[in-house]
């Protein structure tokens, strides 16, 4: 069944409104219907006189909404209450999203890893290590299905059985890259694959920066893994900033293109992150009460963590540390915090060194 806003905002797409004008339209006329019944006269007045088209394509809507039916996606309007607000607050929403998979509550709760699409083996395996240690707090992981880092942290995510979202610069129908069809499908069922584009709209290199505004819109921050001096993952970071969300960098080699992008965030004042610890320590004011618990899941992957194993397991890293220093950093009495973390290490989260040091065990 066809939403009276659905079938309104695909024709006013289709006739070349921009987004911008779109959600003016909404604000000025109430409802999709009487936005699209103002007619091009009010569609196009002021600063949007220069976006105006010379001639108005028809939209084939009907098609639209078929051939999102058969990908099995839903399209969402700007005017359904399952639009995520933290999208709808930013400064120009996408007026439509087509969705193939499921937005749940808990995904308020998201942090954007994004970065080169030329990774090196580091890069790819920071990415991945970031992806699964916030998937496996229930932290929704987005990023933009790309190659290299995008793609590294969405596989980092579905290791932990978390959530993760992936926003496309092209339709629902036109897969890009083509050989991500398989991630893109286990994302769908782990979350959900996200476009603003109409279903057979091909990847043109306009649409890139405006996924990328989606990609900060829907997170609390967004994380850069690597990036050259002029990189997409970087005007996700300035989206980030005008969006009033937080930037985090991974540091690089000096001297390395791929690190010139990261390290010039650092310079102007990003969060350096190491850790998945470093981003929780920094956003724990807005994740705290929206991350769920836990559930297990299918075969493979790792038993959930008690709300006081989380707490241990975000002040742990690759570095082994004593257990003196777990205890002064959660302040947990040593007794308690023994228990916690042999129970952890029994479900294969912590691993325990000689001398009885801890650090996280290798997903």
């Amino acid at each position: 069944m066809v939403s009276d806003s659905q079938k309104f905002l695909l024709q006013l797409m289709g006739a070349g409104v921009t987004p911008g004008r779109i959600r003016e339209l909404l604000d000025e006329c109430a409802t999709a219907q009487a936005a699209w019944e103002a007619g091009p006269d009010r569609w196009w007045v002021g600063r949007w006189l220069q976006y105006k088209p010379e001639r108005s394509p028809v939209f084939p809507w009907q098609e639209e909404v078929e051939l999102a039916a058969r990908r099995g996606a839903k399209i969402l309007t700007l005017c359904d209450p399952e639009y995520p607000a933290s999208l709808k607050a930013i400064h120009t929403p996408p007026p439509l999203l087509y969705l193939w998979g499921d937005l749940l509550p808990e995904d308020s709760a998201a942090v954007a890893v994004v970065g080169s699409r030329a990774a090196s083996v580091h890069g790819l395996h920071v990415a991945q290590k970031l992806g699964f240690d916030l998937a496996a707090h229930g932290v929704t992981v987005v990023s933009g299905l790309a190659q290299g880092i995008d793609s590294a942290a969405h596989r980092g995510a579905l290791k932990a059985g978390g959530r993760t979202l992936a926003v496309l610069g092209s339709g629902l129908d036109y897969i890009f890259p083509q050989d991500h069809r398989g991630l893109a499908e286990q994302v769908s069922k782990q979350g959900a694959v996200i476009s603003e584009f109409p279903m057979r709209s091909s990847p043109l290199r306009e649409n890139f920066p405006r996924r990328n505004r989606i990609i900060s819109g829907l997170s609390l921050g967004v994380v850069v893994v690597e990036a050259a001096q002029r990189s997409g993952a970087l005007i996700t970071a300035n989206f980030a900033l005008e969006q009033g969300k937080e930037v985090f960098a991974v540091p690089g080699l000096a001297g390395t293109p791929a690190a010139r992008g990261t390290n010039r965030l650092l310079k102007d004042g990003a969060r350096l992150v190491e850790t998945a610890q470093d981003i929780f320590e920094e956003l724990h004011e807005s994740l705290k009460g929206c991350l769920p618990h836990r559930e297990e899941s299918g075969a493979g992957s790792l038993p959930r963590l008690t709300s006081e194993e989380a707490a241990v397991y975000a002040r742990l890293t690759d570095v082994p540390v004593t257990m003196d220093w777990v205890a002064a950093q959660t302040n947990q009495p040593a007794a308690v915090l023994l228990g916690l973390l042999l129970g952890m290490e029994l479900k294969g989260w912590v691993r325990q060194l000689s001398g009885q040091r801890f650090v996280r065990a290798t997903p």
